[in-house]
């Protein structure tokens, strides 16, 4: 274990960022970096780290479940069909982040991930990047994948996402276990399983749905 490392109130050492806010202990253990290879959960995702941008993670989480209220449940295909109406509802909508841009760009983009449909899974999934947990030294934000992720997703049509972005996204849906090598929640073997399990999947059945 390095110097630095953090271990929680319950003995387990921890990546540091996730002990300032029990929301990201909760964050970090259950979500981060366990795979996400639905429809509505990408677009959730997508949507609420494009939302970030600029401000804290702790500020999205503390209002995901308004966002999730607000959005329909990150149904993309009934978030494809807001109106103005719905885009004035949600600038008024304090349970949210109202940021004209970043909403206008989460309208559009249910509509490309509506019409992708599991293409759109397909997609993000094929930027999945293997490679060992980080040393407690080093930090990746932008790798060559996110860049290629970010490309690919505006070819598509898909707005507010540049290489940070994307990497953040395939940070949090399994695509990378940026884990700290010293980090020991969720267990390296038992997430590394997950994301195997769930590549194995899409491979099998490309463009499945359900």
């Amino acid at each position: 274990m390095s110097a630095d490392a953090a271990r929680g109130p319950d003995g387990f050492v921890r990546c540091p960022w996730s002990l300032s806010a029990p929301e990201y202990v909760a964050y970090h253990d259950t979500e981060w970096g366990w795979p996400v290879d639905t429809v509505a959960g990408l677009y959730e995702r997508l949507t609420l780290e494009a939302f970030q941008s600029g401000l804290a993670w702790i500020t999205i989480l503390r209002k995901r479940e308004g966002f999730r209220r607000a959005f329909a449940g990150f149904d993309p295909a009934v978030v494809a069909g807001f109106g103005e109406d719905d885009r004035a509802r949600l600038m008024a909508d304090a349970g949210i982040v109202r940021n004209a841009a970043k909403i206008d760009a989460a309208l559009a983009n249910a509509r490309v991930v509506a019409d992708l449909g599991e293409r759109f899974v397909d997609l993000v999934w094929s930027f999945r990047t293997p490679s060992p947990r980080p040393g407690p030294d080093e930090f990746r934000a932008v790798t060559p994948a996110s860049t290629a992720l970010a490309k690919a997703l505006k070819r598509e049509g898909i707005r507010f996402v540049g290489p940070t972005t994307a990497y953040a996204l395939m940070q949090a849906t399994g695509l990378v276990d940026d884990h700290r090598s010293d980090c020991e929640v969720p267990d390296a073997a038992v997430l590394h399983a997950a994301v195997e399990a769930a590549a194995a999947r899409r491979a099998e059945d490309p463009g499945r749905t359900g």
